[in-house]
């Protein structure tokens, strides 16, 4: 949950007219749904009303057959600070509650949308916002931006599911410490270590996040959603496992018609190759 309190300034993200206005904006563009928070006065640091609107767009996105990508950003010189410190509850047991059952829910939401999701960070994740960014399938970076994981500066541990994000991309040593250590990782250093698949120019990584997106909806739905569902269950079952959902999945794919117009293009483009030969 730690917010970072004076991290550096960033670029700023600049959005298209949006289709609603709060703390979360939301915008479709032909299949890609762009979900922006949206509370740069403070950073984009995450509240209950925040949160509560954030759920609400990834479940408008999970009953939308429209959108079959999304990509995350925010308004303003950063992604998010982490946690409102400022209305952080003060004792234990609502705290407790905060992350279970308001947090959670907002990160298992982009963990089990059937469509995957595209992080555009400029300027700063911190705290508990990089537990959001861990939890995506793909992350854009501006070239200055960071991820500060400053939990252990004030006496707390990696909340919102990055205990676990973190060793499993990086390991218990390497883990350890960056959280240890509260380090700031560069965007360099994030895509070294896995946790960004792109670096691009300062105020680009929305549009690179976009067009990326874009590139994905003329994937097939079924095996996207298929694909995620089974690298996200990779980490923990056992191979065995894995094949036999594998095997189940692409049960269902031979059936679907992107399946049979690949193969068929597939098989025209070969035919062309050895006609030109």
């Amino acid at each position: 949950m730690s917010s970072s309190r004076e991290p550096d300034d960033g670029p700023k993200n600049h959005m298209s007219a949006t289709t609603q206005s709060g703390t979360v904006l939301y915008e479709e563009r032909q299949g890609v749904a762009v979900v922006t928070l949206n509370r740069p006065h403070v950073l984009n640091a995450f509240n209950s009303g925040l949160l509560t609107e954030l759920r609400g767009a990834l479940q408008r996105i999970a009953d939308t057959d429209t959108v079959r990508a999304v990509v995350l950003a925010a308004a303003g010189r950063g992604f998010s600070a982490g946690a409102d410190l400022n209305e952080l509850p003060r004792d234990a047991d609502s705290v407790e509650r905060l992350l279970l059952q308001e947090f959670w829910p907002a990160l298992d939401g982009i963990i089990r949308l059937p469509k995957p999701v595209i992080v555009a960070l400029e300027g700063f994740a911190s705290g508990i916002a990089a537990a959001f960014v861990a939890a995506s399938d793909l992350v854009v970076m501006g070239q200055s931006a960071f991820v500060h994981l400053p939990f252990l500066d004030i006496g707390l541990v990696p909340d919102g599911g990055l205990c676990w994000l973190l060793a499993h991309r990086l390991g218990h040593q390497r883990a350890f410490e960056c959280a240890a250590d509260a380090q700031r990782l560069s965007a360099a250093e994030c895509r070294s270590l896995g946790l960004a698949n792109r670096v691009v120019e300062d105020g680009g990584a929305l549009a690179e996040a976009c067009s990326w997106a874009s590139r994905l909806t003329l994937r097939s739905t079924r095996a996207v959603a298929g694909l995620k569902h089974a690298l996200r269950q990779a980490m923990t079952g056992s191979i065995e496992s894995i094949v036999a959902l594998e095997a189940r999945l692409q049960r269902a794919n031979v059936e679907d018609s992107a399946f049979r117009d690949g193969v068929r293009a597939f098989l025209e483009k070969r035919s062309q190759r050895r006609s030109r030969d």
